[in-house]
């Protein structure tokens, strides 16, 4: 990669000024400040809207593709690259690739799939399905150790047959919830096993959407690179041991 040339393209194309950082700037301080994650995200962007419309004019102006009244072209410019597909050309050929973006409408196809798994695990749960379930688990578990290897192994479960990351977190969170607290077991507890096994396991699938998302980015198949995933696979191993050995295992007792 010649850098120069890299650096020629971005800079014929962009006003590259210090007065950019303030945007992530101000983001990271809200991060920090703990502001709640709408708010903050909504804060960021109208920052990127305002910053883009006083330095990046000529791009929102290509981006729009619209020639006509001012006003109307830089607002098509910006509603296109906060919702649609965006493509810069400058004159090397890999910036263009990383200028390239799909904006929300290429993550349609995911909030779809999280808004479908919050659905099925709720008429799960209404109809009363995740209740008969979780209760044929819960007579044979007599320890939180018991509790949190039968969730993950759950969350490994929906990975391997669901096909689908959301599904595998949503699914046991709703279906263990009840039983975490009878075990007087604190919400932390449920949700770092289904980080833990349901996550990060993902990716270990070939047919699910991770996996196959992994292994198209790498170019090589899911089980040529899971061999060397150490990680994902002493995770869960790693929860369950911790849950049977009572590390790091808060009590609700304890939070009262």
């Amino acid at each position: 990669v010649n850098t120069g040339e890299v650096l020629s393209a971005i800079t014929s194309k962009f006003h590259i000024s210090g007065w950019l950082f303030i945007v992530p700037i101000v983001v990271i301080i809200l991060i920090v400040k703990k502001l709640p994650a709408f708010p903050a995200l909504l804060i960021g962007t109208l920052l990127g809207v305002l910053f883009a419309l006083i330095f990046q004019r000529e791009v929102i102006s290509e981006v729009s593709g619209y020639t006509g009244v001012y006003w109307k072209t830089m607002f098509v410019g910006v509603m296109k690259a906060l919702y649609g597909h965006v493509g810069v050309t400058t004159s090397n050929e890999m910036v263009n690739e990383l200028l390239s973006s799909g904006g929300m409408y290429k993550m349609l196809n995911t909030i779809w799939l999280i808004m479908s798994a919050m659905m099925f695990g709720g008429v799960m749960e209404g109809a009363g399905m995740l209740r008969v379930i979780a209760r044929a688990i819960m007579n044979k578990i007599e320890s939180s150790g018991a509790l949190i290897a039968s969730t993950a192994g759950t969350c490994m479960f929906f990975n391997a047959t669901a096909s689908d990351q959301y599904l595998a977190i949503v699914v046991p969170g709703r279906m263990y919830a009840d039983l975490y607290k009878e075990k007087d077991l604190a919400p932390e507890n449920l949700s770092r096993t289904l980080e833990d096994s349901g996550t990060v396991t993902s990716v270990l699938v070939p047919w699910n959407t991770c996996g196959a998302y992994h292994s198209s980015v790498l170019g090589v198949g899911v089980l040529a690179f899971a061999p060397y995933c150490f990680f994902n696979i002493i995770s869960p191993f790693m929860t369950i041991l911790f849950g049977y050995l009572k590390i790091k295992i808060r009590r609700l007792s304890d939070v009262k």
